[in-house]
Formats: C-alpha cells, sequence, structure tokens
C-alpha cells in the first residue's frame, strides 16, 4: 500500500469536486452547472475513483504532461485569494501568485494552472468563506442534530488536564488528552495521553485506537465512521488527517470558526474527567494549584484513565441520553467497519514520509543510519522514507510512489554483505531492461520492487564476504 501522502496533490484536488456528490449525493450535473468543469470530465473522474481510489485520480492526460505545477505555498496562496469576500477575479488571483514566484525565484505560473487550482476549490468552501451564513443553513444542518446511530458520526477535540504528571526527568508537567466521542451514544471510542501540544500525530494516534479492537475486551467500540466532526485548529487541518480520512471513506467536517456547532457533548465529557475522574488523584490541580504531590507518570495515567473509562464512564446512564454509554452504542447488534489490518490502519494514520537522499551508507533520517541491500541500486536517487514515530527500529522506502524496501536502523541491523549489495544491483539493471520508462498512470495500492536504479562502486561502510 502507498503512503497516504505520497499520493499527488492532483488526485486530493480532484476527489475534493467530486466530494459533494460522493458524501451528499449532489447530482454532477449539478456540480458542472455550478462550476467549471464538464459532466463528462465529472463522469471520467469518477469513474477512475471508484475502480482505483485515489490513484485513479492521479492519472493525467497526456497533453498535461510536461507542464509546471505550482509549489505548495503558491496552491495555498491562490486558495486564499480564491475564497476572500468578495472573490476577486481569477486575472488578478493569477496576478499576485506570480508576483510571489518572482519573488522567491520560481518560474510563473500559467494563467491555466492558476486556474485549476481555483477550480478545484470545493463549492461548500468558497460559501463558507463568501456566506457563512449560508453556508450554515446549507451545509452545518448535520451538527444541530444527534447522530441517528453508532459509528455515523465521531467527534475528536483536545484539552489539558487539571493534574501534573512526572516527565521522565521526574519533573512534574500537565498532559494534554485527545478524545474522539461517539455522537450518538456518547461513547468513548478513543484517546491519546501526552506530554507534547496537540498535533496532527496526537490526533492520528487517537483515530488508530479509536477505530481498531481494544486490547480490553470491555471496551468494545471500534470500526470507521461515517464522518468525523473537527474544529479549525492546525492539527486537524492537516494534510495527512484529510488524506487519512480520504483513504478510510470517513467525511471530515469542520466546524466554523468562532462557531463550534454541536460542541456541547464533547466539553460535557470534559467536565465529567474533570469532576469525577481528576479529584481522586495525587497531583490534581484547583485554580492551578496541586492538592497533593504529583507521583503518576503518563503511563500510570493512561491505565488509570482507561480503567475508568470502561468501569465507570461507559456503564453510567447518561444524562442526556438515559443510557449507560457502552449499551447505546451497541444497540441493534451492528458489525462496525474495519480495515483490512492494523499494518494497513497504521501505514494510513501514523506512518510519516520524509523525502531523503540515498548516500553510499545508507538513509540518513532522525539521527540514525538505515540500512538494506537493496538501497546500493539507489545511491544518489531521492527517495520517501516513511516511518513509525513511536518506532524508529524501520523505515519503509518508496520510489517514485513505488515500495522499494524495510531498512533496519543500523544499529539493529547486521552487516549486509558485498555479495547482497551485488545482487540488488544486477537485479536492478535487470528491471531495467525489462520495465519500460515510468509514465504518470500511478498505482498507489499495491507494493512493489522500484525501478530506474543507478550504479555506483564503492560502496562504504557495508562489509565484505569473506
Amino acid at each position: 500500500m502507498t503512503h497516504p501522502a505520497l499520493v499527488p496533490p492532483l488526485a486530493i484536488e480532484r476527489y475534493r469536486v467530486l466530494e459533494p456528490h460522493l458524501a451528499d449525493g449532489i447530482p454532477l450535473a449539478d456540480l458542472a452547472r455550478t462550476g467549471t468543469l464538464s459532466e463528462r470530465t465529472l463522469q471520467r473522474w469518477l469513474g477512475r475513483y471508484r475502480a482505483e481510489g485515489l490513484a485513479g485520480l492521479a492519472r493525467l492526460p497526456r497533453n498535461d504532461r510536461g507542464r509546471l505545477h505550482l509549489p505548495e505555498h503558491l496552491v495555498e496562496l491562490t486558495r486564499t485569494l480564491a475564497t476572500k469576500r468578495p472573490r476577486p477575479p481569477v486575472a488578478a488571483i493569477h496576478r499576485k501568485v506570480q508576483e510571489l514566484a518572482i519573488a522567491h525565484g520560481h518560474r510563473t505560473p500559467s494563467y491555466a494552472a492558476v486556474a485549476r487550482v481555483v477550480r478545484a476549490i470545493p463549492a461548500s468552501q468558497i460559501a463558507a468563506a463568501s456566506d457563512p451564513a449560508v453556508y450554515r443553513d446549507q451545509h452545518e444542518l448535520v451538527h444541530r442534530r444527534e447522530a441517528a446511530t453508532s459509528n455515523e458520526m465521531w467527534q475528536a477535540d483536545h484539552t489539558v488536564l487539571d493534574i501534573l504528571v512526572l516527565d521522565d526527568a521526574g519533573t512534574p508537567v500537565r498532559s494534554w488528552l485527545t478524545v474522539i466521542v461517539d455522537d450518538h451514544s456518547r461513547a468513548i471510542a478513543g484517546y491519546f495521553l501526552s506530554l507534547d501540544a496537540p498535533s496532527a500525530l496526537n490526533t492520528a494516534l487517537a483515530l488508530r485506537q479509536a477505530i481498531w479492537r481494544k486490547p480490553n475486551p470491555e471496551w468494545i467500540v471500534s470500526g470507521i465512521p461515517e464522518q468525523l466532526y473537527v474544529d479549525n485548529g492546525s492539527d486537524f487541518i492537516s494534510e495527512h488527517i484529510e488524506q487519512a480520512c480520504i483513504a478510510l471513506k470517513i467525511r471530515l467536517i469542520h466546524s466554523l470558526p468562532g462557531r463550534p456547532r454541536g460542541r456541547g457533548k464533547i466539553e460535557r465529557l470534559f467536565r465529567t474527567i474533570n469532576d469525577m475522574f481528576l479529584p481522586d488523584l495525587p497531583g490534581h490541580l484547583i485554580a492551578g494549584k496541586p492538592l497533593s504531590a504529583p507521583v503518576l507518570t503518563l503511563d500510570e495515567l493512561r491505565a488509570r484513565f482507561e480503567a475508568f473509562v470502561c468501569g465507570v464512564y461507559h456503564r453510567r446512564p447518561h444524562g442526556s441520553t438515559g443510557e449507560p454509554p457502552i449499551t447505546r452504542w451497541q444497540k441493534g447488534g451492528f458489525l462496525p467497519a474495519m480495515p483490512d489490518s492494523l499494518e494497513q490502519l497504521d501505514m494510513l494514520l501514523v506512518h510519516v514520509p520524509k523525502p531523503r537522499k540515498v548516500l553510499r551508507d545508507g538513509i540518513r533520517l532522525m539521527g540514525r543510519r538505515y540500512v538494506e541491500p537493496t538501497l546500493a541500486a539507489f545511491v544518489g536517487e531521492q527517495v520517501e522514507a516513511v516511518y513509525d514515530p513511536r518506532d524508529l527500529t524501520e523505515i519503509h522506502v518508496y520510489h517514485q510512489g513505488r515500495f522499494v524496501c524495510r531498512a533496519l536502523s543500523s544499529a539493529h541491523a547486521g552487516h549486509p554483505s558485498l555479495r547482497a549489495i551485488q545482487r540488488a544491483r544486477r537485479g536492478a539493471k535487470e528491471r531495467d531492461k525489462q520495465v519500460p520508462a515510468p509514465t504518470e498512470t500511478f498505482d498507489g495500492d499495491q507494493e512493489d520492487t522500484a525501478s530506474r536504479p543507478t550504479t555506483y562502486r564503492g560502496l562504504r561502510l557495508y562489509a565484505a564476504d569473506d
């Protein structure tokens, strides 16, 4: 499986155009009338998406090859200008983007390139910027009612807890809680405790736990939700979270700034945690002062919190529904939708890609060196190193969107032999003879051995055969 962040931005932009049809059933003909794309084009994109997922939307027609593609900061500038009130004409947006490109030493983008970005902005996003009142009436009705079934909608948010815990150095610090709650049942689907401020990674780790089956058999809440409702914090609007939700077919909904409709349920949960969970713990803070000396570590706080969720919160009748959250969640005996595997879920949510150049002694990342004989065929090439921040033992290496190998940290790997390196080179040469030159067709669902190696001699730091 290809990491979602390796999917070309073009695929994400096209998905955003199709999203009103996929999520709300708005006819393609209506989207064509309100936008600048033909219904036939939208039908072609929809067919590709249904057949191949995001990979199908990444394909470019032949006459698009070689065109200048905007750097990400120019794309963001274009989107910002296009959603201003009143909305400026595309020609004015193009002039502004050209000025910034020249100032930063980039090639100036064409009018057509800027227009493509403007066309890809979802109609709902433009409506939210140009007339927030109309947007709320048309697009936020979903948040004014309660979800009818479990896993129809989850809500996610963060809070800093009124408790001091001890960090690795024994220093008392406050911890942050990221929590995901099921809107219908009020059951807690997942959480993440951290000493760091909220981030996209914290959100991803909470969502991972929420979706997958829990080790505790009493905590049965799991599955892929239909919708995830979040605020507009930077940790929730990250491209990584958006791409992961697209891959999992979760509709990601952001509340409008300053108007967090429907957030009362999760705010009530935070009050419950403050009133029923924290007061009995050492290090509890009142008005910023601890009532007792902090002694808990973060791991101990996690264990206490999970015991509270499963043994107290889930089993008490909720004030709004009159039912225990866990009882309400499992009503009807539905089977939650699940990912194919935990490995797939980790790849979508947790693994982080970083561009790296393959050096003669491997790949350098996070102060570590990663080695694998296959990398000998890619010395000097740019690759994507995908790693799990929780475990830096190994990385997954991708070249031009295709899986190459798993590389181990040199501290955990034996020394590959020169013979193994030579075999990797020979195999790469054979692939060069057999595989045609790469095209812009993108296959995002299959791990395969990459091509286009470069042969180098005199590799260092690999042990020779005896």
